[in-house]
């Protein structure tokens, strides 16, 4: 049976580090970071990552920053949601929360890599840009044998775009 609490959606802290490494290891196909990764994510980055916490476990994670070369974009790096989290739309929950930070304000595409191979995040991103009126396109982005020396399957851009403005007040 699926809980009907739903996860606080928050910015995550260095001591959610340890948690966050967790999570990512039990989310394949997610590649695993360093714990020391994940900590400057959950210290340095914390604007624009975002942990879901329910009951005190952390359910859900989204680590994304603003490229220094492209300011107008948001990347999302990682999205991983516990497996007793899942089916409750969370993901998409915490998209929404990272394109309403003041951090990704001005911001008018959000890009992430995502392999062929994994249908979950094409409809997590594509819901996403269907939910905001935005476009998804696809491009290649780290080629398997160029990039990755034939160790791991290509990853293709998807570019969401535009984001929705921040509401005025």
């Amino acid at each position: 049976m699926k809980r009907t609490t739903l996860p606080t959606l928050r910015r995550p802290t260095a001591d959610d580090g340890p948690a966050v490494t967790a999570l990512i290891a039990a989310s394949p196909p997610l590649d695993r970071n360093s714990a020391y990764c994940n900590l400057l994510q959950c210290s340095d980055f914390a604007e624009t990552c975002v942990v879901a916490e329910r009951d005190g476990a952390i359910v859900g994670w989204i680590s994304a920053y603003r490229p220094p070369s492209h300011p107008e974009r948001i990347f999302v790096w990682q999205v991983a949601v516990a497996a007793s989290a899942r089916g409750e739309g969370l993901g998409g929950r915490m998209l929404d929360e990272l394109a309403a930070r003041p951090a990704v304000q001005g911001a008018t595409t959000l890009t992430t890599t995502i392999t062929e191979a994994n249908p979950a995040s094409w409809a997590l991103f594509g819901a996403f840009a269907r939910r905001h009126g935005a476009s998804l396109s696809k491009s290649g982005r780290f080629e398997r044998d160029a990039h990755f020396a034939g160790a791991h399957d290509t990853e293709w851009q998807a570019s969401i775009a535009p984001l929705p403005s921040a509401p005025t007040t």
